[in-house]
């Protein structure tokens, strides 16, 4: 696994499947290859576009979007159990890997974040789960990129798919304005 990937996603040592987790690395060696952006902006554009000076990085959203996931599928197994089970590994993959197209969706032009000439045709869950598929990421994971935003509402998500869908809007939508 790249140095640089582990360094931004110490979470990856929370996916207990070795392939799971490799191939979600590889996610991301993937887009990091192909991105106009730098490891760097990471931790410093804004997490998204939607919202005119917001501060919070695109790296601080993600990795709370990873957090909040986590803990909502095990209290969710803790208290259902066996009566809707929750994957760990998928979802953790699924809240990494949910918003890597932004890699190729985003630019930084002239010190400003922006979209991409790929941005402009390519929302971020498509372009994600094309670098996923590339890197040999499982359908249950590549569901969860496909669906978190709101293209999903067109398609019956997983368990796992509402559970990292719930932790991103409900880490974006209070900062959006009304």
């Amino acid at each position: 696994m790249d140095k640089q990937v582990h360094a931004l996603w110490p979470e990856l040592d929370w996916i207990g499947d070795e392939r799971l987790r490799e191939a979600t690395a590889r996610t991301w060696e993937l887009a990091l290859e192909r991105s106009p952006l730098t490891v760097e902006d990471l931790d410093t554009i804004p997490f998204t576009l939607l919202v005119p000076g917001l501060k919070v990085s695109f790296m601080a959203h993600k990795r709370c979007v990873v957090h909040v996931a986590r803990d909502a599928a095990r209290q969710m197994n803790a208290f259902f159990g066996d009566d809707l089970p929750v994957d760990l590994d998928v979802t953790v993959a699924g809240a990494i890997l949910a918003d890597v197209g932004k890699l190729l969706e985003y630019e930084v032009k002239d010190g400003r974040s922006g979209t991409s000439a790929m941005g402009r045709y390519v929302r971020h869950p498509f372009s994600g789960v094309g670098l996923a598929m590339e890197a040999g990421v499982p359908p249950e994971v590549l569901h969860i990129i496909a669906a978190h935003a709101g293209e999903g509402d067109l398609v019956k998500r997983s368990t796992e798919a509402y559970v990292v869908h719930h932790a991103d809007f409900m880490t974006f939508l209070p900062f959006k304005p009304k």
